[in-house]
């Protein structure tokens, strides 16, 4: 009887999965996570949206620097190779927006449920100059070959700038998720010397979105033109996997206040996460609630 009820928990989760993904029209997005192990996804921010993030993201670096770096014109000595920002989310309410983002949230929701979690959301600035970062898959956390084969991670990459190969951008090695495993030798490279032959690069536009299963093998270019690279690189894990930034128990309470009766966003920030406890030991009713499938 419990089988039944946990197989009937997670069957009504797909359902509500997959009629949002044909309400949204992604069924062919949902073909290529299958087959290929990334989809890419236009426009799904709007030109506000992404100049809001820009924005945003520079005021971070002038706050962590003291440096104001020019985006279009920026150059080794301004800003070398790649730098991360992390923890993103609460410097400005334009994060919170595009977290929510329903088409991105929703192939994340297939790939890892929907008790999935927020593990970080962090911008990958890139100037011109250093090194390629070489393929490897996010399941990187000492976690033994053969992965499984669903997604325990997942990530969402929004290109704030425009993607090309010189520019910096983000290569996905396609069907490298069913492989299992991450990249050895010189399957990780992406210099020009000797790259990986079967690394697609990601030619995209400002406001494009990239979604790929944690398998995928994924890195980018050294950027070799003036300027800034700029992304959002919105990371997600299912709920028993330690996420990369700490968010339950320390949302600003004017956060919450905005999403007080936003349950997913609640959910994606850890309302339902059951450890972590202290001396007040294990809360049941919590618990009780822990996911009973791959969607649920």
């Amino acid at each position: 009887m419990q089988t039944r009820s946990l197989a009937t928990a997670d069957g009504e989760s797909l359902h509500r999965i997959l009629s949002d993904i044909e309400a949204l029209g992604l069924q062919q997005n949902l073909t290529e996570l299958e087959i290929q192990g990334y989809t890419v996804v236009p426009g799904v921010l709007s030109a506000d949206q992404v100049e809001r993030a820009k924005a945003a993201i520079l005021a971070r670096v002038k706050r962590d620097t003291g440096n104001d770096v020019d985006p279009d014109n920026a150059t080794a000595g301004d800003s070398e190779g790649m730098t991360y920002l992390p923890y993103l989310l609460y410097d400005d309410e334009v994060f919170e927006d595009i977290l929510s983002q329903p088409i991105p949230l929703t192939l994340i929701t297939y790939l890892l449920g929907e008790s999935c979690l927020l593990s970080s959301m962090g911008c990958h600035f890139k100037g011109p100059g250093g090194d390629p970062l070489l393929l490897h898959s996010d399941n990187g956390n000492g976690m033994p070959a053969p992965f499984p084969v669903y997604s325990q991670v997942a990530n969402v990459n929004y290109a704030l700038t425009p993607y090309s190969q010189k520019a910096g951008a983000l290569a996905l090695v396609p069907g490298s998720h069913k492989l299992a495993r991450q990249p050895q030798g010189s399957e990780m490279r992406l210099s020009h010397e000797q790259p990986n032959p079967r690394a697609v690069v990601m030619d995209i536009d400002p406001g494009d979105v990239v979604v790929w299963h944690g398998n995928t093998w994924h890195g980018s270019y050294a950027r070799e033109v003036p300027g800034i690279r700029m992304n959002l690189a919105v990371y997600f894990a299912r709920q028993y996997v330690q996420t990369q930034e700490r968010h339950k128990g320390v949302v600003p309470a004017e956060f919450l206040e905005r999403h007080v009766n936003n349950e997913r966003m609640q959910i994606l920030l850890g309302a339902k996460q059951p450890y972590g406890w202290q001396g007040e030991g294990p809360d049941f009713t919590i618990m009780a609630r822990n996911p009973r499938g791959l969607y649920d």
